[in-house]
């Protein structure tokens, strides 16, 4: 497997055609969690006692090794909350299509009250990206919370759900009103659904989102991220492939995973999309497994994106990998893989081939984590543009 077009033709190409795009007419919802990201550093040593005075711990093998001798004893560790932001997997998603300019609808947890009748205070900036976009927002419920403790090679996220947990279907309904849910399904060209982990009612919301794709004759394309199912057993992975099977069967789905998350769902599924170690495996290794496992779960699209690229197969095109713009120092990595989902999904609502898809999320995942913010159009073009001299 090679890619047919070098990497800097790739991301030219993907720059001029959204350049170009005309999307206007088309819409875009995503739901359904909502979190309050407070954004921390953890203290390795202070030279003085003035707050911002400090050494971080820089990465999580550090973390790590602090953790682990303090076992059988005790440990201080003093955090700095550096901000506290409006987020969760889907607020991120479709904050991204949002500041690219797609008419982005919100439906989830960011409630500022039990009433769902009010924006949580955080999340106002967020509403109001949406709003500008042409979108609507329709808050069911108050956010949960997220402690994300960022190293220079990766995060660390702690969550209390507490919030999502009696999120239902039927309350969604109660809520938004049926009407205004269906109408604002029906007239989308992207359904986005993620958190299936934390949120117990995703499957009834699957099912929700099929009966009125079915009875309103529609077929959006399908966007899932289950976002880390390390704590979800086996049988739950099993049913919940099952009924993403079922989805495809009304529109396509693109299954997004991270590189930890395609291992698991392989081991749980059997698809033989790894051998070897393949926590290390990048390039040609993971183009392939997401081409093993879309065929394994009967899936229109299957992305995988670890930290130095996205591999990615559809039923007509791929395997395909796409090297990223990898950062040493990123300004925030909380987010990175919300906005590769938001990027991707773009690019195939616009009609972009599969691999300018893949350098689209890996452009709007690598502008995000340099700038700490979503990109508009023009900064991912830009980005694009200059992509292959972006530091590796």
């Amino acid at each position: 497997m090679t890619l047919v077009r070098p990497r800097h033709v790739i991301a030219a190409s993907a720059a001029s055609r959204l350049a170009a795009a005309d999307f206007r007419d088309i819409r875009v919802v995503v739901g359904f969690d909502g979190f309050v990201d407070a954004i921390i550093e953890l203290v390795d040593r202070r030279d003085t006692m003035r707050q911002d005075d400090y050494h971080r711990l820089t990465t999580i093998t550090a973390f790590a090794a602090r953790a682990a001798a303090a076992a059988g004893k005790s440990a201080n560790l003093e955090v700095v909350v550096k901000e506290r932001r409006f987020g969760g997997n889907g607020p991120l998603m479709a904050g991204g299509l949002a500041s690219l300019g797609m008419a982005t609808s919100y439906i989830g947890c960011i409630a500022a009250d039990g009433s769902g009748a009010e924006v949580d205070p955080l999340f106002v900036p967020f509403a109001d990206r949406c709003r500008a976009s042409g979108g609507r927002v329709l808050p069911v419920a108050p956010p949960a919370h997220t402690d994300a403790f960022e190293f220079l090679d990766g995060k660390i996220m702690f969550n209390n759900p507490a919030a999502l947990y009696g999120v239902t279907w039927e309350q969604i309904e109660r809520v938004v009103g049926a009407e205004v849910l269906e109408e604002t399904i029906a007239s989308a060209a992207l359904i986005g659904v993620v958190n299936w982990t934390i949120m117990a009612s995703v499957p009834d919301i699957w099912r929700g989102l099929r009966s009125i794709l079915r009875k309103r004759g529609v077929s959006p394309r399908v966007f899932i991220d289950l976002s880390d199912p390390a704590k979800r057993t086996d049988g739950d992975i099993t049913v919940a492939m099952a009924d993403l099977k079922l989805f495809n069967a009304n529109a396509p789905v693109t299954l997004g995973l991270n590189l930890s998350e395609a291992m698991r769902i392989d081991r749980v599924c059997d698809a033989g999309a790894f051998s070897g170690d393949g926590a290390h495996a990048t390039g040609q290794a993971v183009a392939l497994a997401a081409a093993k496992l879309r065929v394994c779960l009967e899936l229109d699209t299957v992305v995988i994106h670890p930290r130095e690229g996205a591999g990615a197969a559809t039923a007509g095109a791929g395997p395909l990998w796409f090297d990223g713009p990898l950062v040493r120092e990123p300004r925030l990595s909380t987010g990175a893989g919300d906005h590769f989902n938001a990027g991707f999904a773009f690019g195939q609502v616009c009609g972009l081939p599969l691999d300018e898809c893949l350098a689209t999320g890996c452009g709007v995942s690598g502008a995000y984590v340099r700038d700490a913010q979503s990109p508009s159009r023009d900064r991912l073009i830009a980005f694009l543009n200059q992509l292959p001299l972006a530091e590796d």
